[in-house]
């Protein structure tokens, strides 16, 4: 009974050593020769569309799963309150203008003339008033006026000389103009004006959203008549460049990789046909193996992250889906100079 027991713990044992020698074989023909195999998921960068003014939506041009060409409109808000700001900003910018203009320009000809003839009139009242003040002067002192009607007339004749005095310096400001500093403020003026039409013109310009990138409608958001906000996100667009494969390489294999090394991406759709690619990027920093990467190496492992740049993708690679990597080690990599990925 004992040499039983003892001849299947002998048996069990060289089972498990043909095992594992053959499952380190088969890692070491995996990972350990010229080809390195690593386990990732297809990323591709998506962008969030909204206004960057608010107002109520009137149209959404493409459903979801539409594709969407590079600079075409994906949705536009009602614009006639915006089109209503850049008319009221238009007029003030045209009196501004008008303003600055009249006062380059200084006073006109018929107002100057005006104002020598206001001069020439008060001039003449005065001179009657002078003489009337005169022979009134004598008549006081004979007391054949009273001494009330020669203040009267006292007080005329000095009101006559202050209008004077005024339709003179009218005449001399229409002759010289208007001051540098009311024309320098007139042109601060057309500016701001101006400014304010500029800002005007562009909030009517954010009433559409374009298409960034060409890609494909993710996700609508929101709907023609619904009220949003400033920045609010109204659809989803994802992008058909660049995609990219997010995976993951352990400790032990990141000194047979390089940004800018060819890649193999398959699929499990089409393992036959790989996507060309290179690797762009890889992480400083260590990290436990995620949870959704389906490796054959222990999840506690440490692994580096690094992003494998498809070169020639198209709707096989969808976000999210699983995929292999392969990659060729066994070429050297470029020396210090040369080019590589990003």
């Amino acid at each position: 009974m004992k040499k039983k027991v003892l001849l299947l713990g002998l048996v069990a044992l060289v089972a498990a050593g043909i095992f594992g020698y053959r499952y380190w074989q088969q890692q070491r023909s995996v990972n350990g020769g010229d080809v390195l195999t690593l386990y990732g998921n297809v990323d591709i960068r998506k962008v969030d569309l909204g206004f960057r003014v608010g107002g109520r939506i009137a149209q959404v041009a493409f459903e979801e799963g539409d594709a969407v060409r590079r600079g075409e409109q994906v949705a536009a808000l009602d614009r006639v309150p915006y089109e209503n700001e850049v008319t009221l900003a238009a007029a003030a910018r045209d009196k501004a203008a008008a303003e600055l203009t009249r006062l380059e320009n200084g006073t006109r000809p018929q107002e100057i003339r005006q104002a020598r003839a206001q001069v020439t009139e008060t001039e003449a009242s005065l001179l009657a008033l002078e003489q009337d003040y005169r022979r009134s002067s004598v008549l006081v002192k004979e007391n054949a006026i009273s001494k009330q009607a020669f203040d009267d007339i006292l007080a005329r004749r000095d009101a006559a000389r202050a209008r004077l005095t005024s339709a003179r310096e009218t005449l001399a400001l229409a002759r010289e103009g208007f001051r540098e500093e009311d024309i320098a403020a007139g042109r601060s003026q057309l500016a701001e004006a101006e400014a304010r039409l500029e800002q005007a013109r562009i909030r009517l310009s954010d009433t559409l959203v374009h298409a960034p990138a060409d890609g494909v409608l993710l996700t609508r958001v929101s709907e023609p008549g619904a009220i949003v906000a400033a920045g609010q996100t109204v659809a989803t667009l994802s992008l058909n460049d660049p995609v990219w494969v997010r995976a993951y390489v352990p400790e032990p294999d990141l000194g047979k990789i390089w940004p800018g090394m060819p890649a193999d991406i398959l699929t499990d759709s089409r393992p036959d046909r790989p996507y060309q690619g290179q690797v762009g990027f890889i992480s400083p920093e260590a990290e436990f193996t995620p949870k959704n990467v389906e490796t054959p190496r222990l999840r506690t492992d440490l692994v580096f992250r690094l992003r494998v740049i498809a070169a020639n993708p198209d709707e096989g690679l969808r976000q999210g889906m699983p995929v292999t990597v392969k990659l060729d080690t066994s070429k050297p990599p470029p020396k210090r100079g040369e080019g590589s990925g990003s």
